[in-house]
């Protein structure tokens, strides 16, 4: 099957595309299923649908929802295939009755404060038994656990936490987030980069990004 590359922006604001939203590079979507047997019949209608378009998403099957997320590989982007094959998931998840829930995906990433990366990389990959995907960054070869990357430093900072997290959240969602962990006593660190990422501690300075795809390089918005 053909296919072009679609911007974040133009996936995002897709009227068909209502039921998924992009993070970290992927779409992503979460149907409610209320019990295990409903969850496993859209997982075996997406399978069909996979098998039929030749483009085979994530999907991960739990007892009251089924998350989904695609992306094409072989070009390292969101494309027309992804695209169709949303669609295609949306409309079966509607035949059988169950409900959209876009705004209860996330993903998390864990980042790490480094002055020499190369040298702390090979530790980590060893402990976690994950796998280098481009430099700086490791993934769980299955999948299930977050990925970490190590953000590189000219000068080693004594005075913060060397970890963080990075939540990438709905783009429609994150100031809402932020709010709510600003509320249960968290403060801002910084918004100088919002909307593309606020940066939050908790009262004892440990940080989070909560992040978006609004504001990226590629992103395919209009300036301002």
């Amino acid at each position: 099957m053909s296919s072009q590359t679609l911007t974040d922006h133009a996936l995002s604001t897709d009227p068909e595309l209502a039921d998924w939203r992009v993070l970290r590079g992927r779409l992503h979507a979460r149907f409610a299923t209320g019990d295990f047997a409903a969850g496993a019949r859209l997982v075996a209608r997406i399978a069909e649908l996979a098998d039929e378009v030749d483009h085979h998403p994530d999907v991960d099957l739990r007892y009251p929802h089924v998350t989904v997320s695609t992306v094409s590989h072989d070009v390292g982007a969101l494309t027309t295939r992804d695209r169709a094959l949303a669609v295609a998931v949306s409309a079966a998840a509607a035949e059988l009755g169950l409900e959209a829930r876009p705004h209860e995906v996330s993903e998390l990433e864990v980042a790490l404060d480094v002055m020499d990366a190369p040298s702390v990389e090979p530790f980590w990959a060893a402990v976690l038994g994950y796998a280098e995907t481009e430099e700086d960054h490791l993934e769980d070869p299955a999948g299930r656990l977050a990925p970490m990357w190590f953000q590189q430093m000219d000068e080693a900072r004594t005075q913060r936490g060397r970890f963080h997290l990075d939540l990438d959240v709905p783009h429609d969602l994150a100031q809402e987030r932020v709010v709510a962990a600003l509320a249960a006593g968290g403060h801002l660190v910084t918004d100088e980069f919002a909307p593309s990422w606020w940066v939050l501690a908790d009262a004892e300075g440990n940080e989070v990004c909560v992040c978006t795809w609004q504001g990226r390089e590629g992103s395919g918005e209009t300036p301002a």
